[in-house]
């Protein structure tokens, strides 16, 4: 007990360190002195203050929510489905959520565009949930009728599929500009989403988190199997239920504020497990919170280092990161 005490004190001092180092990290040189200034109060520097508490603070808050939220969803569906490469995209609400802003960007000028146009920044987040919910409802009808839960894994990975042959014929139809811009929001990004944003995104994802710690007995439960959760009378049909509404929550709201993220929400959960030798989820689920956050700032202040003035898509630097994770994993523990 001690000792994970000592270990989630650790993790949490690691946290605050690498998200004031994401603050202070980007192409414009901010001295310490100014940016603790900046967050504080003002630094006398109109520009700094501008780039400290209107940039660089809300895309690291938003890096901790998304962090914690992919890898708090890989969790829930590798549990739910008892597979070691299930993630937060498996269900195909990622890919729903690509096939409404492929449907935004690319029908440029069509009745679609200018009835969402009007919303400004928050258009491409409208047009991402809108494809995302029927993806969810597809979901949830599923798990009512079918009792086996490899099967509703295996409809989501289809509807997925289906999502993304679509977005690939829309991009054979689009022009160049909007196909740019939606190739660029696959790269996925964290600095879109400003203050105005941040309470629909926040209020989202914590809510989600938080209906996962009451999920901590069934998710147990369900590690056994669920013939034996079903046997201690666990409703196993509503559970599934709840557990998919929460990871298509999440995701979905991620995805549509930040684009696809891949990789963490696959490897943090591995992680959690190994690092705090148990597979208890009273003690993975904060873990799993922790090590995404971490994770998915520090990616983001790898992404921030100058190359030439560019900053490299996030969705890139997470599977750099993500790819020796999982590797490591599976050397130190002979199996996933």
């Amino acid at each position: 007990m001690k000792h994970k005490t000592r270990l989630f004190v650790l993790l949490m001092v690691i946290l605050v360190i690498v998200f004031i180092a994401d603050i202070f990290t980007g192409n414009a040189p901010i001295s310490i002195k100014d940016g603790w200034n900046a967050l504080f109060g003002t630094s006398g520097n109109a520009i700094i203050d501008e780039i400290v508490f209107n940039y660089r603070l809300p895309k690291a808050i938003t890096a901790i929510l998304t962090g914690s939220a992919l890898s708090i969803a890989g969790l829930l569906m590798q549990t739910l489905f008892r597979n070691p490469l299930a993630g937060p995209d498996v269900l195909g609400v990622s890919a729903g959520a690509g096939l409404g802003v492929a449907l935004l960007t690319t029908l440029g000028g069509s009745a679609l565009y200018s009835a969402v146009t009007w919303l400004g920044s928050m258009a491409q987040v409208v047009a991402a949930i809108a494809g995302a919910i029927p993806v969810l409802l597809l979901i949830l009808g599923a798990s009512s009728r079918i009792k086996d839960s490899v099967t509703i894994l295996v409809l989501g990975m289809i509807f997925g599929y289906v999502a993304n042959a679509l977005i690939t014929i829309l991009q054979s139809f689009a022009d160049p500009d909007s196909l740019k811009v939606f190739v660029m929001w696959t790269f996925g990004s964290l600095s879109a989403v400003t203050w105005n944003k941040m309470p629909l995104l926040a209020i989202l994802v914590i809510t989600g988190i938080i209906a996962v710690f009451f999920l901590q007995k069934p998710l147990n439960s369900l590690l056994l199997g669920e013939q034996y959760a079903a046997s201690i009378g666990l409703n196993i049909k509503q559970t599934r239920r709840i557990i998919l509404t929460i990871t298509a929550l999440i995701t979905g709201t991620v995805t549509a504020f930040t684009g696809p993220i891949a990789f963490v929400g696959v490897v943090i959960p591995h992680f959690a497990r190994a690092l705090f030798g148990t597979v208890n989820h009273k003690t993975v689920i904060p873990a799993t919170l922790i090590l995404g956050s971490i994770l998915m700032v520090t990616c983001d202040i790898v992404s921030q280092i100058p190359i030439s003035n560019q900053t490299l898509p996030i969705n890139a630097v997470t599977a750099v990161f993500g790819a020796p994770m999982i590797i490591w994993i599976v050397v130190k523990r002979k199996k996933l």
